[in-house]
């Protein structure tokens, strides 16, 4: 098998199951929480939390761990991923998605495929799309510039707490956002609230990538580092990562 395709492999896979844990855990609270939102979006935030962290730390170093278009849009805008592979990307993840959803459902008995008729449109809402996506995006880029090593941990943490700081929970993903149309559970959206979400997903995704890769643009030209008399340098050039944000 050729390295691309183990990439899309991993890249659909970790999609499904990424998706697989936020309806799966979503239909989980909401059965266990007897009427009590609060709860309920907690359990689901830990779940989701948890799961894309693992995610993250297992297929990350075969793809990159994008499972999320945005991601990759933004690794094509940065010049990472060729505009081909992108497209190849965000199909696997769109289909991964499918199968996250069929897969949540048939653990929970739930229709395999049902219309969501939970409301999520309005400013706010679209508003909270594009802060949530434009953190998510810009702390990977900032974090994989930085300290790449910690990329799972603290992309998992921004999502688990965007649940609770957006009035939208924080979908900040389109593979995510198409696939819970399908599902009518706790999770969902309306297929016709759909367009909106993404829309901002991808504004802000956008505007992330252009302020954060040049806020971490390696300078055009760098001194060799002075030596202090101490026999370390006072000094050093910017490092640049080449990879792809989270």
């Amino acid at each position: 098998m050729s390295t691309l395709a183990r990439r899309l492999v991993a890249e659909g896979l970790g999609t499904a199951l990424l998706v697989a844990i936020v309806v799966g855990s979503g239909i989980r609270a909401e059965r266990l929480a007897a009427g009590d939102t609060a709860l309920a979006l907690l359990a689901n935030s830990l779940a989701t939390g948890a799961g894309l962290v693992a995610l993250l730390v297992s297929l990350g170093p075969v793809s990159g761990g994008h499972f999320n278009p945005v991601v990759s849009l933004s690794a094509l805008v940065q010049g990472v991923l060729a505009p081909r592979d992108a497209l190849r990307y965000v199909l696997v993840q769109l289909a991964g998605g499918v199968c996250g959803v069929l897969a949540a459902h048939a653990m929970f008995g739930e229709p395999a495929l049902a219309w969501s008729a939970q409301s999520r449109t309005g400013a706010s809402m679209w508003w909270s799309e594009f802060v949530a996506t434009f953190g998510l995006v810009g702390v990977a880029i900032g974090t994989l510039r930085s300290r790449p090593q910690l990329v799972p941990f603290v992309v998992a943490g921004y999502i688990t707490a965007g649940y609770w700081f957006t009035s939208s929970t924080s979908f900040a993903n389109p593979a995510l956002t198409l696939a819970c149309a399908l599902t009518d559970t706790f999770t969902g959206i309306r297929p016709q609230d759909v367009p909106g979400f993404v829309l901002a997903q991808i504004g802000g995704g956008l505007a992330a990538t252009l302020l954060f890769h040049w806020l971490f643009r390696k300078p055009a030209a760098v001194a060799p580092a002075p030596v202090s008399s101490l026999g370390g340098v006072t000094s050093g050039a910017a490092t640049s990562a080449t990879t792809s944000a989270d």
